[in-house]
């Protein structure tokens, strides 16, 4: 699983077009399986990645076009992949979103992330076998009704809040 670490994020987003030029042979951010969000208003930047959550809400597909890699990552099989949108809809954090018809999620590198190699910071770090782990079911109540975009801004401002805390700073 990719740990975030919100408060070492500089907003940079070297890990997106790494993610990007890995995957598509291009930099262009919008193919990157990671995002970072900028949260100017609590002055704390970070990416969002699939956690690999304990509920695996985006496995439910009714196309079955995603399933369990063997480190634990989703994988998106693109000939049953119909853009329907559950895996979008069902992600509470917003990690998931389409792309010319297939499903965009984060698939480890095949147990090689760039956006880790390429986190000049130490924001994000690769922990392997700990998927599972991170339950994001408070998450999901909250944006249900959200576009991803604005579930990542959720995400990030929790994470945020958390950073913030630690510096002594009133939140936001």
């Amino acid at each position: 699983m990719i740990r975030i670490d919100a408060g070492a994020c500089t907003g940079c987003r070297c890990c997106e077009a790494a993610c990007a030029f890995h995957h598509t042979g291009s930099g262009g951010r919008t193919l990157s399986r990671i995002r970072v969000v900028n949260l100017y208003e609590l002055g704390v930047d970070a990416p969002v990645v699939c956690q690999q959550c304990a509920e695996r809400y985006c496995v439910a597909c009714p196309e079955e076009a995603l399933s369990l890699g063997p480190l634990g990552q989703v994988v998106v099989s693109p000939t049953l992949c119909s853009e329907c949108g559950a895996c979008t809809r069902s992600c509470p954090i917003g990690a998931i979103e389409p792309v010319d018809g297939v499903a965009y999620v984060c698939d480890l590198c095949g147990g090689e992330p760039r956006c880790v190699e390429a986190c000049t910071q130490g924001a994000i770090s690769f922990a392997p076998g700990a998927g599972g782990t991170v339950e994001l079911a408070a998450f999901k109540a909250e944006g249900e009704h959200l576009a991803p975009s604005h579930r990542r801004a959720a995400y990030v401002r929790a994470l945020g809040r958390a950073v913030r805390d630690t510096w002594g700073v009133a939140s936001g």
